[in-house]
């Protein structure tokens, strides 16, 4: 059982300048989504982070949510939070494929991010995973924005010396000019 494994935690990376993050939550179950909340604030305060918050009305507005922000603003990371509890319908298998695969997509275009949209098959496993003081899954998707954070700092450049550069010219790859 997945419940009684021991799981390894990388510890917090540490920032030598500061991090702001955006906690996109949907508070359609609003108990769960307070403690998936309350479990992404302890990590961040840990880490020395600050945040904002938002709220959208479900799973599927948090991706949107994010990639408005991740285009328009200035925040470093995001953490996407919510609860999707299977039901009657084949609309629980929509929900769930499709914010998971707008999540994937934000990220593999740079927006560093950590899923904690919960995808259970009732509300008792909804309570277990939720419970800051138990699997904290907000707090861990909180930890994974922060690592990719700290990566993308680790490996990012003012510039990669190639491209548009502001003004309307690019910059050659060969010699390093600028050229209009």
């Amino acid at each position: 059982m997945a419940g009684t494994e021991i799981h390894h935690q990388l510890p917090l990376p540490g920032f030598d300048k500061p991090v702001k993050l955006l906690i996109v939550v949907a508070p359609y179950y609003k108990d769960i989504a307070d403690n998936l909340v309350a479990g992404a604030r302890d990590v961040l305060q840990q880490a020395g982070a600050t945040f904002d918050l938002v709220e959208v009305p479900g799973a599927l507005e948090i991706p949107a949510a994010i990639g408005l922000a991740h285009r328009l603003s200035n925040f470093d990371g995001y953490v996407a939070l919510g609860c999707v509890i299977r039901g009657e319908t084949t609309h629980y298998d929509t929900v769930c494929n499709d914010s998971a695969r707008a999540l994937t997509m934000l990220g593999l275009q740079g927006a560093c991010l950590g899923n904690g949209i919960l995808t259970v098959e009732n509300r008792d496993q909804a309570v277990v995973r939720a419970d800051p003081q138990g699997q904290n899954k907000g707090g861990g998707a909180a930890a994974a924005a922060l690592h990719l954070i700290a990566l993308s700092r680790r490996w990012g450049r003012a510039t990669k010396g190639v491209g548009f550069v502001p003004g309307g010219g690019f910059q050659v790859a060969d010699d390093g000019s600028t050229r209009t």
